[in-house]
């Protein structure tokens, strides 16, 4: 296995894993949502060069993508045992307060304000000695708890500051020359120990008339963006099961096609175009994004925004930033949320992002 550096640069899709090897160039904006900024990204590439990086979750916020150069590389090996730590752990809002957050969220769908809200909650971990990125990210490469496995840093500097880590199990959109592809998550049950109670929970969701409903908001919102761009776009007649290391989730395979790569949209621009959707955010979306940051204020930041990466031909691969971690040093905030629509029970929500927390926890060291 070829050894990651100790702050790797990285984005994995399948058993290789691209890994920068030098920084050619770091772009920030406040404005990740300014479709020009995208343009200047891709223009500015040369042959051999990409960008990776992530855009944050609420629109006007920041976004930062490192224009690298790099290969794709087999980092597989087996998994290292972890070291003894310490840790202190903080969850906010508490299970009791989240709960009340939820109930919030039904009283506003009952009133009409909105049809669904995504809210979430954080854990605040502090370890000693501190967790060391580049173990996270190979113990993530091993277990695989999503596809999509990332590491980028939020700063400039390469050295230090925090750094964006996870396994995302959700692809916001891919572009490989005129072809799109989409994989939307919406609609989630914990998974069980048990192998019969695991099959009957992941039955019962694929028969859940309000995880159906919730998946359908997503889908609808997708399929509609991309008819503005592509042709031939192709939703699924219903939705598939998807299991990750701790929950089932509903997914839907959305493909489409672009007229003329050559014209069309980048992946990155895809990326804005379409993010954040409602598997993250809400229905309608003003409304949703004002009960998000009414509700849970700044805890957000690049947690639920999306990670990924594209070269100077536009192709590239976006995921949405979920089962994911911030380390800072010694301090790892990790976030986690669920769709609230008519019919969601507060208990429930509670132990459904409770599964989610325990991707990053496992690799952590702490489950």
């Amino acid at each position: 296995m070829a050894v990651l550096p100790a702050r790797p640069l990285l984005f994995a899709t399948g058993d290789e894993a691209y890994v920068a090897d030098r920084v050619l160039r770091t772009w920030t904006t406040p404005d990740g949502a300014d479709p020009g900024w995208a343009d200047e990204i891709t223009g500015a590439l040369q042959p051999g060069e990409r960008v990776i990086g992530a855009l944050s979750f609420a629109a006007g916020a920041p976004g930062i993508f490192h224009q690298v150069v790099g290969s794709e590389r087999p980092l597989r090996s087996p998994v290292t045992p972890h070291r003894d730590r310490t840790y202190d752990v903080r969850e906010f809002p508490t299970a009791a307060a989240y709960a009340d957050m939820v109930r919030a969220v039904l009283a506003k769908i009952e009133a009409g304000v909105v049809r669904k809200v995504v809210i979430g909650r954080c854990l605040d971990v502090t370890s000693d000695p501190p967790l060391e990125p580049a173990e996270v990210i190979d113990r993530l490469l091993v277990t695989r708890p999503g596809r999509y496995v990332f590491s980028v840093p939020l700063t400039e500097s390469l050295d230090g500051g925090p750094l964006l880590v996870g396994a995302s199990p959700e692809l916001l959109v891919s572009r490989e020359g005129d072809r799109i592809s989409c994989t939307p998550l919406a609609g989630s049950v914990p998974r069980s120990p048990d192998p019969d109670e695991d099959a009957r929970r992941a039955s019962a969701l694929r028969e859940s008339d309000k995880d159906l409903a919730e998946h359908a908001f997503v889908v609808d919102a997708i399929v509609h963006a991309l008819k503005e761009v592509c042709v031939d776009v192709e939703p699924p007649t219903g939705p598939t099961l998807l299991a990750t290391d701790t929950v089932w989730h509903l997914a839907s395979p959305i493909t489409a096609r672009l007229e003329d790569p050559a014209t069309g949209p980048s992946a990155l621009r895809l990326a804005q175009m379409l993010h954040p959707t409602p598997a993250v955010g809400g229905v309608p979306a003003a409304a949703a994004a004002a009960a998000i940051a009414d509700l849970e204020g700044d805890l957000r930041a690049y947690f639920a925004g999306c990670v990924g990466w594209v070269d100077r031909t536009g192709d590239g691969v976006f995921a949405i930033t979920i089962r994911a971690a911030v380390i800072d040093g010694p301090r790892m905030r990790l976030f986690a949320g669920a769709g609230i629509v008519a019919g969601s029970d507060p208990d429930s929500e509670v132990r459904e992002t409770g599964a989610k927390l325990e991707t990053m926890t496992k690799v952590a060291g702490l489950a």
